[in-house]
């Protein structure tokens, strides 16, 4: 674990990018960017075209470490280059943003009202190529979509036993045991998940580390006792689904807590836009997201 990027993490101020679209989401990701899916031929151009996006994201001058601590690749993004280096290399020593790599091979199908994630089959293999490289941490999601408490149980025990895995490499998990924002009982789910995630948090040693991203909650500042545990590095939260303007306001009524934004982050970007139209707005959103997560 690299202390200098842990303690960026811990007491820095600003949010974490998720620039993580993976092969389900590609599409979609570049549909909303103005690429359509008849621009490009199988996976290798879509991953091609996702790439050049995020690269203008990422050399853009709006994408500072005086407003975003970190970033979470796909692994596609983690072994191209950016300006002749590494990706990771590229954020940590070009522009001192916190590298983080998303793992999971995403979700399974729904039970017990929850998709756990699919069996990652390569997991050790990755986790050591990442923690070759300046990666900090990782990040693996799964979802809620009902109050069971017997769903609940098994999505924080499969996301704990996988983060036992990645902090065996020296590396800090996020685990992302989302809530549907569609949930019919989301306050009473955020509940269940939380008292999960308590009784496995006292499990653990005090000297381990991780990370949470969780749906904004319906109960502002749910989630500020967690935030005191010593194992604890850093609650981050996710848009779910919201525009970027209600996910800011949400937000705001959680203090400590930081966004970790993918659709909200590159919302109003498009293909078309020149470079000084597509700073501009990235850098107006950056701005946005940043005072929404220092309150």
């Amino acid at each position: 674990m690299n202390a200098q990027q842990l303690n960026r993490m811990q007491t820095g101020r600003g949010f974490i990018a998720a620039l993580d679209q993976s092969g389900g989401s590609s599409p979609k990701a570049l549909a909303q960017y103005g690429v359509s899916e008849s621009s490009y031929n199988g996976e290798d151009e879509m991953y091609a075209l996702i790439h050049q996006m995020r690269t203008r994201v990422m050399v853009s001058p709006a994408f500072q470490k005086e407003y975003i601590l970190g970033a979470i690749l796909f692994r596609n993004t983690m072994n191209r280059t950016v300006m002749d280096l590494p990706t990771a290399r590229y954020l940590w020593e070009q522009k001192g943003i916190i590298p983080f790599l998303k793992v999971d091979e995403g979700l399974d199908a729904l039970h017990d009202g929850v998709r756990l994630m699919k069996p990652i089959p390569d997991l050790d293999a990755l986790l050591e190529q990442a923690a070759a490289q300046p990666i900090f941490g990782t990040k693996m999601r799964s979802v809620i979509y009902e109050a069971n408490p017997d769903g609940i149980q098994k999505i924080a025990a499969q996301q704990f036993a996988l983060g036992k895995r990645i902090m065996a490499y020296g590396l800090v998990p996020i685990l992302e045991p989302e809530v549907d924002i569609h949930c019919p009982h989301k306050a009473e789910a955020e509940a269940l998940l939380k008292q999960e995630i308590i009784k496995h948090l006292h499990a653990m040693d005090e000297d381990e580390k991780l990370m949470f991203k969780f749906t904004i909650p319906t109960q502002p500042d749910f989630y500020r006792d967690l935030m005191a545990d010593p194992r604890v590095v850093r609650i981050v939260a996710l848009s779910g689904g919201y525009p970027r303007s209600e996910a800011d306001q949400k937000l705001k009524q959680n203090h400590g807590l930081i966004a970790s934004f993918s659709r909200a982050l590159l919302s109003g970007l498009s293909a078309q836009q020149t470079d000084a139209e597509f700073d501009a707005t990235l850098a107006a959103t950056i701005q946005a997201i940043y005072e929404a997560s220092i309150t």
